[in-house]
């Protein structure tokens, strides 16, 4: 008895301390600490991704495979971290490789106008996700799978999402034909770009999740420690391939 009370003590404590932290709210100074590092990161990889996208040709595709191979690399170490089974793990080894392969594909044979409309509307989803639910917090999504991502972030990302879809339309659609974006004059409303950018932002929220239950699974916090304040390449393109998959399906015919 005396072994025991104190360890019933404890788990009463750290349930109260569970319980402190839900209900406690965190200064905004503290939620975006990291926001300096996070920056100067994402600074670096803008201006290789834009440097890149810029060349185009065979610079552009060549960037494509080497982030989709280093994607696939760190999705491997989470796969066989997260499974016991040889079946499940072949599995998983086999869809992964699928799943990148395809996106991957898709970027790389798709017109100038949709890698924009992937690239941005993502860019858009993760920042205004990031600021609104760190600023306005509230109910997570799904606690156990990614205790970060809430319904605010959500709407947020979709109405970032959203934005990017007008501003596509107001500012790039018109001049499709001097960036030889690869499409004609479609028929573009304010309410068709909003509701594809809330699609996109939907579809990247979906890879988000993805991958943290991979790393829930493979007891890891970030799938790698590449990238400063971002982790790894998986982490940055976690958003980006479920949202390439489905452009990449409607730009072939197979949707």
């Amino acid at each position: 008895m005396a072994g025991g009370e104190p360890q019933v003590e404890l788990r009463k404590r750290d349930r109260m301390k569970a319980t402190a932290r839900r209900y406690v709210r965190v200064p905004l100074a503290v939620r975006t600490s990291d926001l300096p590092k996070r920056a100067a990161s994402a600074a670096v990889m803008l201006a290789v991704a834009g440097g890149a996208l810029w060349a185009g040709g065979i610079a552009l595709t060549l960037f494509i495979v080497v982030v989709a191979a280093a994607t696939y690399a760190e999705l491997v170490r989470l796969v066989v971290r997260a499974t016991v089974r040889p079946g499940w793990r072949i599995a998983g080894l086999i869809l992964g490789a699928i799943y990148i392969g395809f996106a991957a594909y898709s970027l790389v044979i798709m017109p100038r106008f949709y890698l924009y409309l992937v690239i941005g509307s993502v860019i858009f989803t993760d920042t205004f996700a990031y600021f609104t639910g760190r600023t306005i917090g509230g109910p997570t999504i799904a606690p156990r799978i990614s205790p970060s991502k809430t319904w605010a972030g959500l709407g947020g990302g979709m109405a970032g999402a959203a934005l990017f879809g007008v501003i596509l339309l107001q500012a790039i659609v018109p001049m499709s034909d001097s960036w030889h974006l690869g499409i004609d004059a479609y028929p573009w409303s304010s309410l068709a770009a909003i509701a594809i950018g809330a699609i996109a932002a939907i579809a990247a929220q979906s890879g988000d999740f993805l991958e943290s239950w991979l790393k829930r699974k493979a007891h890891m916090k970030d799938s790698s420690n590449l990238i400063p304040g971002h982790g790894g390449v998986f982490d940055r393109t976690d958003g980006m391939l479920p949202v390439a998959v489905v452009v990449g399906l409607l730009v072939t015919g197979i949707a």
